[in-house]
């Protein structure tokens, strides 16, 4: 069975990506608290996270199919599966400690272990396929991005959490 799954790497590459974009989506709730919050101008619009989220998705399914022959070939499932078990962790993480527990200050912390993360997927997959390799650049970006802005959000609205409560 396992080994079936191998051979499949669109399919399941596919729905884990589903399932981690739909975990860090459901744990992203845009509510008053959100709304409150005082934002840099140069923030993306909302309207455009959905596309961007959706190409990375893309992306990232193109770059395993396209790797992941290789990846079996040469012997690294392991490490690549892990890798991207680790990628998931901290791409639902991050969600996560931003917009459920509307702790900004933490998850500038962790989008470090993301951005890490991914920058780790792209050497690991640059070892068997630069090309599917370098279809994770824009993950990377994107998510350089989200730190730059998850920096700004924290800059601007400090302090968070029991702090927050007693500035109120």
């Amino acid at each position: 069975m396992i080994e079936d799954l191998l051979h499949r790497p669109a399919v399941v590459a596919g729905a884990a990506v589903v399932a981690v974009l739909g975990t860090g989506g459901a744990l992203t709730r845009i509510d008053p608290w959100y709304e409150k919050l005082r934002k840099p101008s140069w923030q993306p619009p909302g309207w455009l996270f959905g596309p961007v989220w959706t190409t990375i998705a893309g992306l990232t399914v193109w770059s395993v199919s396209m790797g992941w022959p290789a990846v079996v070939r040469d012997g690294g499932a392991g490490t690549m599966i892990g890798l991207f078990a680790i990628n998931a962790v901290f791409n639902v993480g991050w969600s996560a400690l931003f917009f459920t527990l509307h702790r900004p200050d933490w998850a500038m912390i962790e989008v470090a272990g993301l951005w890490l993360s991914v920058a780790a997927l792209i050497v690991g997959m640059a070892q068997f396929s630069v090309p599917a390799a370098l279809l994770l650049l824009p993950y990377l970006v994107w998510v350089a991005i989200a730190a730059f802005l998850n920096l700004a959000v924290v800059r601007l609205n400090r302090p968070f959490g029991a702090a927050a409560a007693q500035v109120a």
